[in-house]
């Protein structure tokens, strides 16, 4: 399957670049690739010092895989580096904007130089592309790409949709990926290195409190339980909490339970925001929540309706 194209300006920023050969053994490094003219500046290619690039803190990307990385480092210790860096001037530095794997590669096998392309960016740009790059790669897992979606928002103060345009998603897209920072520190975590998956931390959102989701999570990864299994789960130990609230006895619950946690959490999906339906022998009602003028309004718009 062929990959998207680049975002909206991120082809200008990475695209169009030469390879970047390996140096010759005993010639002099070249500023400038073979074939590129020294007056088109933009594209020109200089050899530096590993040491004088730093990483970027704006990179979304905080995981990297030792394993991949040996891997990448073997095959740069054999052809080099074959896609120059991405930086800019930062401090008297050079900061990377692309190619991150590529600089802890060229460190674990002690290169004393790497290829670089010097390009102009500033903070907002970098983050973007960072993102753009990152998404497209299937590069970030779902913890990073949830923390770059909210730091464009906090930090260059975007609305959700202004973030879904930006980086090529859906405003749904991204108002449920952003979900998932409201699940407790520990299972972001297993987000993070996939025992959980995006599906299972869903259902797992279902749930309102913090003890009740820390319990399902256990229980997926001991039972290893399917996402369908996990909303079934979800249903009962919602209907357990409810019976504790309400002094109940415990009775058991209509074979619907699982079916209605599905329908709440598509609903959830398609608003990007909590839902909560009640249902009972045909009669129910469906609470959608809200947390500002604006989110009220994009609510409306996504259901048609427009304010008077």
């Amino acid at each position: 399957m062929a990959k998207p194209a680049l975002g909206r300006g991120l082809g200008a920023l990475l695209g169009g670049s030469p390879v970047a050969k390996p140096p010759t053994p005993g010639s002099a490094p070249s500023s400038v690739s073979e074939g590129i003219p020294v007056s088109e500046a933009p594209d020109r290619i200089r050899r530096v010092p590993l040491g004088q690039i730093r990483p970027c803190h704006l990179q979304p990307r905080k995981d990297f895989s030792r394993e991949t990385l040996q891997e990448l480092a073997d095959s740069i210790r054999e052809q080099g580096i074959v896609q120059p860096l991405i930086v800019r001037e930062r401090d008297g530095q050079l900061e990377l904007i692309a190619g991150e794997r590529r600089w802890r590669a060229a460190q674990l096998i002690g290169l004393a130089e790497v290829p670089v392309i010097v390009r102009e960016a500033d903070d907002r740009s970098v983050l973007e592309l960072a993102l753009i790059e990152n998404l497209q790669r299937e590069n970030l897992n779902p913890i990073e790409e949830a923390h770059g979606y909210l730091q464009l928002m906090e930090q260059f103060e975007l609305t959700q949709e202004e973030v879904a345009t930006k980086v090529g998603k859906s405003r749904a897209a991204v108002a449920n990926a952003m979900r998932l920072l409201k699940l407790p520190v520990m299972l972001q975590g297993y987000l993070r290195d996939g025992r959980l998956s995006v599906g299972h931390a869903k259902a797992i959102l279902g749930l309102t409190g913090e003890k009740q989701q820390q319990t399902a999570a256990e229980r997926i990864l001991k039972d290893t339980l399917n996402v369908r299994q996990t909303e079934a789960l979800v249903a009962r130990l919602e209907a357990q909490f409810k019976r504790v609230l309400s002094g109940a006895t415990a009775a058991p619950r209509p074979r619907t339970d699982a079916h209605l946690a599905n329908i709440e959490n598509r609903l959830r999906e398609r608003l990007g925001t909590k839902v909560h339906l009640r249902y009972s022998q045909g009669k129910g009602a469906l609470e959608v929540s809200f947390f500002s003028d604006a989110e009220l309004e994009r609510l409306l718009q996504i259901l048609g309706i427009t304010p008077d």
